[in-house]
């Protein structure tokens, strides 16, 4: 189950009742998905001055465009794609570079830097009590995806974190459903390589 809050009231009913006059039911789409919106912008925008800005443009679009939305997606979804495309325009008008092109198929990655990651609760925001061989990996593993390239640092997050599958992240990002993992596997074995240039494998494992 990802991080998204879960209410008995369906999409269409929500959009429904927004459509129809009733404004304050905008308010649950926004409890709904601010925790998501909250993550993408966070992973993607540096300059804490911009997210608010951002985060108040991404409810404003999906507002305004609601009356556009085709149920093709899950709503949540469909904010996360609003949310990212802002977050792109952004860093394009910074002349911010996101990441190389990357559209070449990869074979599946080793599971090693997963092991890693599981050890670690799956949860970069919270600290590793469990499991510590004179490091906190959590911290290790978190300060590492930090200096990833932004699109593997938000593709990191959306199926890590947010638990999404690669059809619903490509859907967010706009990448097909193979890219999205082709770079799921490159971020994960820059994040693997990096971490054991710094330390052994026997310490993190």
């Amino acid at each position: 189950m990802n991080n998204i809050t879960r209410q008995n009231t369906t999409d269409r009913e929500l959009v429904d009742r927004i459509l129809r006059g009733e404004t304050n039911a905008f308010g649950i789409i926004i409890k709904n998905t601010e925790n998501l919106v909250a993550k993408l912008i966070f992973d993607m925008i540096a300059s804490e001055s911009d997210r608010k800005d951002i985060a108040q443009d991404v409810y404003i679009k999906a507002y305004q465009k609601l009356p556009g939305f085709k149920f093709q997606s899950k709503l949540s979804t469909w904010i996360g794609q609003i949310c990212y495309n802002t977050c792109i325009d952004h860093l394009r008008k910074k002349k911010l570079v996101l990441a190389e092109s990357i559209f070449e198929t990869e074979t599946d990655p080793s599971n090693d830097i997963l092991d890693m990651m599981n050890t670690a609760q799956g949860n970069f925001d919270e600290p590793v009590d469990t499991f510590v061989i004179g490091k906190d990996i959590s911290e290790i593993v978190k300060k590492k995806i930090e200096k990833l390239p932004v699109i593997y640092k938000t593709l990191i997050s959306l199926y890590h974190k947010e638990e999404l599958s690669y059809e619903e992240i490509g859907t967010i990002t706009g990448l097909p459903a193979g890219t999205v993992k082709s770079y799921l596997f490159r971020a994960r074995r820059e994040l693997k390589n990096d971490l054991l240039l710094h330390y052994k494998k026997e310490d993190l494992c």
